[in-house]
């Protein structure tokens, strides 16, 4: 299915070929973090950096708050390719201000991206089901499985952020009123079984989801407008907290997602700097790229393999004609 391993091989690749690490790069650390889309961008730029601007980089692994506290305190590791910022906004914040953290760019141009969503078969059936006033009139098109006598809004599983937010906009959106139930999926595996097991079956689904996902890389889903824009007040005061007493209806924000970089790595290699600053994917791409992760059953290292042999027409826009050179040299010497 795959050609010789790109990651693999970039150790090789870097030894032997005119690309080999430099004094003006040198030896970087790059986070892999612990999910697909962060892994995937992982991989890419240890092949693009060692290949592209002569810098010899290694994978550690990685995750938010270890990840971006080592990159203060430590200055390792050099860059963290997909950092949901929200999460430690204070800790990045403040390595920013103490001229240890560099922001990059924005890794997921949209944000990441959050909101209630229907099957866009339901909504080619009648518009009306992309709007909140739509599915409350509508209730009824989404019952219960366990019990048809209330209809079936699916929400976070215990224990993620998005219970609080996602369940304080169940009740400033008066679903309850309307005949929802708002349903505990259990797990992550809970909630993308409850919407592929509905899409498959082109059955009514109703509920919270995240971008980018596989799930909405392989499914056509609809994002539920709530008629209200984004309040973002409302949502960091209210919407997001367990005390929330009177809920006001809000979209979703954005949440940024940037690429993090120490200031050491920005000042001893601006090239490679600038590289990670253009470098960003959009939410369709990304779920794209997810999708095809899950149904091949790959880790980063060949979704990094897949990325970089078939959508040149998207890596290419990230670096100079030189640079895309020597990029296309090193795949064809796999």
């Amino acid at each position: 299915m795959y050609k010789k391993s790109i990651v693999a091989g970039l150790m090789t690749l870097a030894a032997t070929s005119s690309f080999a690490a430099n004094d003006s790069c040198g030896k970087i650390q790059i986070a892999d973090m612990n999910w697909n889309s962060a892994s995937l961008m992982a991989n890419v730029d240890m092949f693009i950096l060692n290949n592209g601007f002569g810098c010899d980089a290694e994978l550690i692994p990685g995750d938010t708050m270890p990840t971006s506290t080592s990159m203060i305190e430590k200055g390792q590791p050099d860059i963290a390719p997909e950092m949901w910022t929200n999460a430690v906004q204070a800790l990045i914040d403040r390595g920013v201000a103490e001229k240890r953290l560099s922001i990059a760019g924005r890794s997921l141009s949209d944000g990441g991206e959050e909101g209630f969503w229907v099957p866009k078969y339901m909504v080619d059936k009648d518009p009306s089901l992309a709007t909140i006033a739509g599915i409350k009139k509508h209730a009824k098109q989404f019952p219960n499985p366990e019990d048809d006598s209330v209809s079936a809004f699916y929400g976070c599983p215990a224990g993620w952020g998005c219970q609080i937010s996602g369940g304080n906009l169940f009740k400033a959106l008066k679903l309850e009123d309307a005949g929802f139930e708002l349903i505990d999926p259990g797990s992550a595996a809970g909630l993308s079984g409850s919407l592929s097991r509905a899409y498959e079956r082109g059955n009514a689904w109703f509920g919270y989801y995240w971008a980018p996902t596989a799930i909405l890389g392989k499914y056509d889903m609809v994002k539920v407008d709530f008629g209200t824009g984004v309040d973002q007040k409302e949502y960091m005061s209210c919407i997001t907290k367990i005390d929330c007493l009177e809920p006001k209806a809000t979209m979703f924000p954005p949440s940024p997602v940037y690429s993090v970089t120490t200031t050491g790595f920005a000042k001893k290699a601006p090239a490679a700097y600038a590289y990670t600053a253009k470098r960003s994917f959009t939410n369709a791409q990304m779920n794209s790229l997810l999708a095809w992760m899950e149904d091949n059953q790959a880790d980063g290292q060949y979704a990094a393999e897949n990325f970089m042999l078939n959508h040149a027409d998207i890596w290419s826009k990230w670096v100079n004609k030189d640079v895309k050179a020597k990029l296309e040299k090193a795949l064809d010497n796999l």
